[in-house]
């Protein structure tokens, strides 16, 4: 689902921080994958904006899920995984304050941590995504 904010800041707090989210997914999902026996391909998509699509595989089980949505499972608090024939609706989303320190800077510690969690959760809860 493509994310709305309920203000500027958030906007403004989403864009410092998707970036450095998306960077930080890539990297763990190459970790995390390689201790599993999922096989991962990644396929570009250009709806409901450019990026890519995760599709995990093991035996007869696959899901696909979109790489920005992962990154929005880090960077907003409780947002869900859409169901395909939901992409192209906007939910409204709220940013995760505990990924930003008292100076409105990214808490790397916080970033790392969250990301961690959201990708073992992914490859835990395999194939009921």
């Amino acid at each position: 689902m493509k994310p709305t904010f309920k203000n500027t800041t958030d906007w403004e707090k989403a864009d410092i921080l998707i970036q450095p989210a998306f960077i930080r997914v890539m990297d763990n999902l190459r970790k995390e994958l390689e201790k599993t026996n999922l096989v991962a391909t990644y396929e570009d998509i250009q709806e409901p904006f450019p990026g890519y699509q995760l599709i995990l595989t093991k035996e007869n089980d696959s899901v696909s899920i979109s790489i920005w949505e992962i990154c929005f499972q880090v960077c907003f608090t409780d947002y869900q995984f859409s169901s395909n024939n939901s992409s192209q609706a906007s939910i409204m989303v709220e940013i995760d304050e505990n990924l930003f320190n008292g100076d409105n800077e990214i808490n790397w510690q916080q970033l790392e941590i969250k990301t961690q969690q959201t990708i073992q959760t992914l490859i835990n809860n395999f194939p009921k995504i």
